[in-house]
């Protein structure tokens, strides 16, 4: 019966850290810049070592693309937001992402303030790590108010639309 291999990188501590290990880190770094890799791996002779770097990732609006008329003139308050945060009718944010009102640009918004929904129906999209997530209408009524701008980023729990 074949015996498991031994687990010799519990044995490896800070103290019986060599020079040579650091010299294998830093040629393992140098291979992430060469190569664009986030994250390399390497196990040997019992050392397992791991290199990772911290990237920022940013979205980029396609060139085509034509944000929606600013909704009324007047600016929203924080207070005002608490106070539509309470609103009976709200639909609030069910992740942190950003909030879109149509499956791609340049098409026809979900809704619109004044439009009859039905339970369930999709009322917008929410971009979250890349996947797009339909936000369903908790229950029917007549959209009063969009309370974010398309392409807005949005907070968990933060009032999205206003149902009645």
């Amino acid at each position: 019966m074949a015996k498991p291999p031994e687990n010799k990188s519990a044995d490896k501590s800070a103290a019986h850290f060599k020079s040579d290990d650091s010299a294998l880190i830093r040629e393992l770094a140098l291979l992430l810049d060469e190569t664009s890799l986030t994250e390399i791996e390497i196990e040997r002779a019992g050392l397992r070592v791991r290199v990772a770097r911290n990237i920022t990732v940013t979205a980029a609006m396609p060139t085509g693309f034509q944000s929606a008329p600013a909704m009324s003139g007047a600016s929203v308050t924080p207070a005002a937001i608490a106070d539509l945060a309470k609103h009976p009718g709200v639909v609030p944010s069910p992740m942190v992402g950003t909030a879109y009102w149509s499956p791609e640009p340049g098409a026809k918004p979900f809704i619109e303030v004044g439009s009859k929904v039905s339970a369930g129906q999709t009322l917008l999209i929410i971009e979250a790590m890349k996947t797009m997530n339909q936000i369903p209408s908790p229950r029917a009524g007549t959209v009063t108010q969009i309370l974010v701008e398309d392409g807005q980023p949005v907070e968990f729990g933060e009032p999205l639309v206003i149902i009645e």
